[in-house]
């Protein structure tokens, strides 16, 4: 049983540590909403073996952080916790099909290169015997998150996906049962729907690395298969890439210093979680400016903050078209049917929508006007033509019904269940349509991490 009050909401985070996931985790060990029970390794953005040292890392940073500035101890409440967090590997490759990694962002060691650039941040990687802050597992990843589940209270649990789904497919195959009764709630950062791919031009990194886990967990239309959709949260990079760090707000705001790997940061006259930060951040604006904005996407921490101010509590709300899970306020889902590519030639993670049926759905050259206010609506940086970065009208069939008088449009009628069949055929994937705002975030991470304001 958990020790903690009510309020915190007891978490499992299942990461491939590169960039944007390192942030998330300094958010999620600054969020005192949270209890972190436990952080399960996958493979993604490198090797399953370089993310937990980049686990490492990150913790070491904020212990030396701590150490010269005991007053900042307070910002980090889930970095000492009175039970420990579980540090354990999952997989190390997808379910099926090849092998696929984001070294081409995230460097070889998936910090962006600061084992090299940055020796003094590095920490021995062999496995540690024991942890001031961390419970070091030897058990598979998995074992230890199905245990967990089993041992907290029923639908109390939080699993928040960052990097490909392997980890909780391979759950669901090992104890499909435990994992659909127990799950209080999966927020997951993955795909693409109306948005082009970030890592080919129709899919997004997660859903590209394992396709297969996808189409186990969300497309199974059995009854007893695949998970809970109303139980389900999709981050899409159609709602998470608005969400960005510009560099030169980090600059002014938190790293005076910070410039690029020309001019590399030092640990001389600088607190060390900023440090540490500003190291792997400089190679990142290099590589983000040369995509053309001098930003960092924050897809990750995105799903972080949804999972902070969306706590499994509130069931979901039956709606004609399906279930959708209680939302807070400034917060909004809407219900996507979608296939997932897994063996296309160009297209493996790939969400196929079908929009034969959709006579609104858009079209190149038509309707411009709509396009550019949509785009202005959601903060798009776009160059060239409207019709490569467009954000297309939403297939007709896939809206929800808008009830008058419920506070989202989304029906009356709290619900803990709903079957995947039901859920599938009529209405789809519960997916983040609305946040309270870039700026919103953008504050919140400025002040929980680094501890500074606009």
């Amino acid at each position: 049983m958990s020790d903690t009050t009510p309020s915190k909401v007891p978490v499992i985070i299942d990461t491939d540590p590169g960039v944007d996931d390192t942030l998330a985790l300094l958010l999620a060990l600054a969020s005192p909403e949270l209890e972190v029970l436990a952080i399960i390794i996958s493979f993604g953005n490198t090797d399953a073996r370089s993310s937990f040292v980049n686990i490492l890392k990150t913790y070491q940073a904020v212990a030396r952080h701590i150490q010269r500035h005991p007053e900042d101890a307070t910002r980090f409440p889930n970095f000492s916790q009175q039970r420990k967090t579980i540090l354990a590997v999952g997989e190390d490759g997808p379910l099926e099909g090849d092998l696929h990694s984001a070294e081409y962002f995230h460097g070889r060691d998936g910090l962006a290169g600061i084992t090299e650039r940055h020796p003094d941040l590095n920490v021995d990687d062999e496995w540690p015997s024991e942890h001031p802050q961390l419970e070091l597992s030897t058990r598979p990843g998995v074992d230890v998150a199905l245990d967990l589940l089993k041992s907290e209270p029923e639908r109390s649990i939080t699993y928040i996906a960052l990097g490909p789904l392997t980890n909780l497919g391979k759950m669901l195959r090992l104890d499909g049962n435990a994992v659909r009764d127990r799950i209080g709630r999966v927020v997951c950062m993955g795909g693409a729907l109306d948005v082009p791919g970030n890592t080919s031009p129709v899919a997004e990194f997660n859903f590209f690395a394992d396709p297969y886990a996808v189409k186990e967990l969300l497309l199974q239309s059995d009854p007893g298969h695949g998970m809970p959709l109303d139980r389900f949260l999709l981050l899409p990079l159609d709602i998470t890439t608005p969400h960005e760090l510009p560099f030169p707000t980090y600059k002014t705001a938190v790293d005076h210093a910070f410039e690029s790997t020309a001019t590399p940061s030092r640990a001389d006259g600088k607190p060390p979680l900023v440090h540490f930060t500003s190291a792997f951040l400089e190679r990142t604006r290099e590589i983000m400016v040369e995509f053309g904005k001098d930003a960092m996407e924050l897809h990750d921490i995105a799903a972080v903050w949804c999972a902070i101010a969306n706590p499994p509590v509130g069931g979901s709300v039956q709606t004609a078209a399906g279930a959708i899970p209680v939302l807070q306020d400034g917060w909004k889902a809407s219900l996507r049917k979608f296939e997932v590519e897994r063996t296309g030639e160009l297209t493996r993670g790939m969400l196929v929508v079908d929009r034969r049926d959709d006579a609104g759905a858009y079209a190149p050259g038509v309707n411009r006007a709509e396009v550019q206010a949509e785009l202005e609506r959601h903060h798009f940086k776009h160059a060239g033509a409207y019709e490569s970065t467009a954000v297309p009208a939403q297939v007709e069939v896939e809206a929800p019904p808008t009830i008058p008088g419920h506070p989202q449009g989304q029906g009356p009628a709290a619900t803990q269940g709903g079957s995947n069949s039901d859920l599938m055929h009529g209405g789809g994937v519960p997916c983040i349509t609305q946040t309270p705002g870039p700026a919103a975030l953008l504050q919140l991470l400025l002040e929980r991490v680094w501890g500074v304001k606009l």
